[in-house]
């Protein structure tokens, strides 16, 4: 099974503010680990929002485009993982072990991907 890992966004994240060097080098090599053990096939940050762009689809005519920066802070993702694994147990196992030597507050959310056929 394939699992996302989103990691939410914080007012720093949203400020463009890069993670600690010392969050960088821990997050390499969690990842490494990743990798090397078979679960990583996607590793990626998020720009802030005031970057981006929604697509709204009310289900009459053309999409209506809202740039950003979105308001609520805590419903947007800052970064993300793509993981393999068997269940979501492993997959939560996994991330209990992310790196957080600033000890910042912080939510990760884990989902499983649709997988079709």
């Amino acid at each position: 099974m394939r699992f996302m890992v989103m990691v939410k966004a914080s007012p720093e994240s949203e400020a463009g503010r890069l993670p600690s060097e010392r969050l960088i080098a821990e997050m390499t090599e969690f990842n490494d680990k990743l990798a090397a053990s078979g679960h990583l096939l996607s590793a990626e940050g998020l720009t802030p929002s005031s970057q981006g762009a929604r697509l709204w689809f009310s289900g009459e005519g053309a999409p209506e485009v809202i740039d950003g920066p979105f308001a609520e802070t805590k419903e947007l993702v800052a970064g993300l993982w793509i993981l393999r694994g068997e269940s979501l147990e492993e997959i939560v196992e996994l991330m209990k072990r992310a790196p957080n030597p600033d000890g910042q507050p912080g939510t990760v959310e884990i989902r499983p991907l649709v997988e079709v056929g």
